[in-house]
């Protein structure tokens, strides 16, 4: 951010503060002219507490306490028109505004004082949902990417629904998932299951052998934190691609999850594929997978998705018409399409989802992209096996 651009975010509230300043100040100059030239059995004193009250709805403790201030110092200009200082009635006017005016600045203190504690609890959260979901890169090979993240949870930007994506040797390798449940516990699976995504689409050859390697992280999770009240109910469905950076294909392994949408120009077409049950359901090798293949050709559109978006009701109760919708924008960049799909489906909701939503958007250039190859690499795409030899 350029330093003109800091200085006016820091200008901004500074001076929409002081501009709310005006309301608590003029308020006081009128409750004290019409006191003054009221009758002396008239007495609108009292009312200037309410000056230093309205302060600390928008200003800290110092603005409150100089609003405060004013408000005694008008009480007194109003005592000495009234009959002098020295008088009962102005003195228990001044010392219960004084009072009162205290309290207000104590509470302003105390107010601002958790907005500061929760202010860096939001900032260390959200540095940790940064760490957890990476933001995945504008281009990845010869793919446009773009990806979206619609948290159901107040406050987060996160939940249990997941993406990641990594580079091989000869293509990219992506994984959309959704672990059962919201909020923390669901936050820390996903955060179980990225890290196993990660350094397993490394080690393994297949999708399959890949799914197989994802269940047995999962396994081994559950067995040592699942409770035991929740025994069996705690699961993640996943949805395991590969596409290769010279083939005009791509491969796709699912564990439950919902299928992709494939987007050609004035269509979008639900992509045929064979699921396996979610991960953590139960203990399987790499032949309970199935490896699942399809044209992916330059210009064409890979929509992933999660149940949060094709389960979004209206206030009817009726389901996001997902395919119906996502066809008017088949023409679209990732970006673009993404950015209609969010203000659409939040529309179609009523501005909040009952569930986490991700959505990734991938789109295969016309000419490939030179890849940055990363060390580490363990998977050759034109030696993948095709999918009657993945279950044998």
């Amino acid at each position: 951010m350029a330093a003109p651009q800091r200085f006016a975010s820091l200008r901004q509230p500074w001076q929409s503060r002081h501009a709310l300043l005006a309301i608590p100040v003029v308020l006081i100059l009128v409750i004290t002219v019409v006191d003054i030239r009221s009758p002396p059995d008239v007495h609108l004193g009292p009312a200037l507490v309410i000056a230093p009250a309205i302060t600390a709805s928008f200003a800290g403790p110092r603005l409150t306490g100089f609003i405060g201030v004013l408000a005694l110092a008008a009480q007194a200009i109003i005592g000495v028109f009234h009959g002098g200082l020295t008088t009962t009635n102005h003195i228990v006017q001044l010392i219960t505004l004084a009072v009162l005016s205290v309290l207000v600045v104590f509470f302003s203190a105390v107010r601002e004082r958790r907005s500061r504690q929760l202010a860096q609890v939001r900032s260390v959260a959200e540095a940790a949902q940064h760490v957890l979901l990476w933001p995945l890169p504008d281009r990845i090979g010869p793919l446009q990417v773009a990806s979206l993240y619609l948290a159901a949870e107040d406050e987060a930007q996160i939940g249990g629904d997941l993406y990641a994506a990594t580079r091989t040797e000869h293509g990219t390798r992506v994984m959309i998932g959704d672990v059962r449940g919201k909020g923390l516990p669901a936050i820390g699976e996903a955060a179980l299951l990225l890290g196993a995504f990660r350094e397993a689409a490394h080690q393994h050859t297949t999708l399959p052998k890949l799914a197989a390697g994802l269940e047995q992280s999962v396994a081994r999770y559950m067995a040592d934190f699942e409770p035991e009240d929740e025994a069996g109910e705690r699961f993640a469905t996943a949805l395991l691609l590969e596409i290769p950076d010279e083939d005009p294909i791509t491969r796709l392994t699912s564990c439950g999850h919902p299928p992709p949408l494939l987007l050609r120009p004035g269509e979008a077409v639900t992509v045929l594929v064979h699921p396996a049950p979610p991960l953590g359901v139960g203990r399987t090798g790499p032949e309970d997978y199935t490896l699942d293949e399809f044209s992916f050709e330059p210009g064409d559109t890979l929509l992933l998705y999660t149940d949060g978006v094709i389960e979004a009701r209206d206030p009817a109760g009726g389901f996001y018409p997902f395919t119906e919708r996502t066809a008017q924008w088949t023409d679209a960049s990732p970006e673009t399409l993404l950015h209609h799909i969010r203000r659409d489906l939040l529309a179609h909701a009523g501005g909040h989802l009952d569930d986490d939503a991700a959505l990734i958007a991938i789109r295969r250039t016309t000419a490939p992209h030179p890849s940055r190859r990363h060390g580490g690499s363990s998977m050759a795409a034109d030696s993948a096996p095709t999918p009657q030899q993945a279950n044998k």
